[in-house]
């Protein structure tokens, strides 16, 4: 019998700066009508000079520890998705496990991008059914911007910086948000080169005071992306509520990775979910990354926009690129 896991506390954090449209007007050649009518992003937060992902899958982490009710010490495993650590080595895991002020834990990154939540989720239950003693601690975000072209209008004033975190651990029956039902994921790297971050990885070698290129930054083909994600995330979401017997009518709310208000838009509308039952919060974070589909559900679920006895859809697209759905139970 395949051990339920369930998500016992959620928490996230994202910077105290606020960069609002009006402020990139400032930045770059825009206006907050241009980027409001394209993404719906009114503000995003974004890290000041020293903060890194540490700090913020730091915050995150303690807050969803808290609202699990267990102390950093129940941790057994650390589990972060990025594909901006702090540094390459140590890993973002193993530097949170240390400002946790903990030793001797299983820690170690993912790297899926804005669909790191979700593949994080299933690493967790699959930890479980090996170790269903194991209290895992899942922190999901990026710095996005210490990876954003100040210069590029077309792709800096999308991305903010934020982290989200859950605790997973076996059910025991007591208490908890949501019953992990079912996770469906999915890549594809051959459309790798419509969204790419090649600097400062093994195939671009740097040389001490070269000066850097613009693909040490985001590089993406807006339209190609727009569409690959538009049907990934409705395909995966029909192929997982299938599996179980279900349609979008047994689904209480769609949480859509947060990319864009249109990708948002057309995956409720192709998937037959009103927009009452869809939610949004991009306008407030922009792209946070892999930290957009776990700050919405932290926010959707202590704001009070999740219930007791509701069933959740979540869905993420990526670079990679990469893809996948969650049901949640609650």
């Amino acid at each position: 019998m395949k051990q339920s896991a369930v998500i016992k506390g959620l928490g996230f954090h994202v910077p105290e700066r606020i960069l609002s449209n009006k402020d990139l007007e400032q930045l770059v050649e825009t206006s907050d009508e241009w980027i409001t009518s394209r993404s719906g992003i009114k503000t995003r937060h974004v890290v000041s000079e020293g903060e890194s992902l540490t700090d913020l899958s730091h915050g995150a982490a303690l807050k969803a520890l808290d609202d699990a009710g267990l102390s950093p010490e129940a941790i057994t495993h650390i589990l972060v998705a990025t594909f901006s650590p702090e540094s390459y080595i140590p890993s973002a895991a193993c530097a949170l496990q240390d400002r946790l002020g903990l030793r001797g834990r299983v820690a170690y990154d993912i790297s899926a991008a804005c669909t790191g939540f979700l593949y994080a989720l299933e690493n967790a239950r699959a930890i479980l059914a090996l170790h269903p003693e194991s209290k895992i601690l899942v922190c999901s975000g990026d710095v996005v911007t210490s990876r954003v072209n100040w210069e590029d209008r077309a792709t800096c004033v999308l991305f903010g910086d934020g982290c989200g975190a859950a605790v997973v651990a076996a059910e025991d029956g007591g208490p908890h948000r949501a019953v992990i039902r079912d996770v469906s994921l999915a890549s594809d790297g051959a459309l790798g080169d419509l969204l790419t971050i090649r600097g400062g990885g093994s195939g671009r070698h740097y040389r001490l005071g070269e000066p850097i290129g613009e693909d040490f930054f985001v590089q993406m083909q807006g339209r190609e992306v727009f569409k690959h994600a538009v049907r990934s995330m409705t395909e995966v979401c029909n192929g997982l509520l299938e599996r179980h017997g279900l349609t979008t009518d047994d689904v209480d709310m769609l949480l859509p990775h947060q990319a864009n208000l249109r990708i948002i838009e057309a995956v409720g509308k192709k998937l037959g979910i009103p927009g009452e039952r869809v939610f949004i919060n991009v306008d407030k974070y922009g792209n946070t990354s892999a930290a957009s589909v776990p700050i919405a559900l932290s926010e959707a679920v202590h704001g009070g926009s999740v219930q007791p006895g509701q069933r959740v859809l979540l869905t993420a697209f990526g670079g990679g690129f990469t893809w996948g759905a969650c049901l949640l139970d609650f």
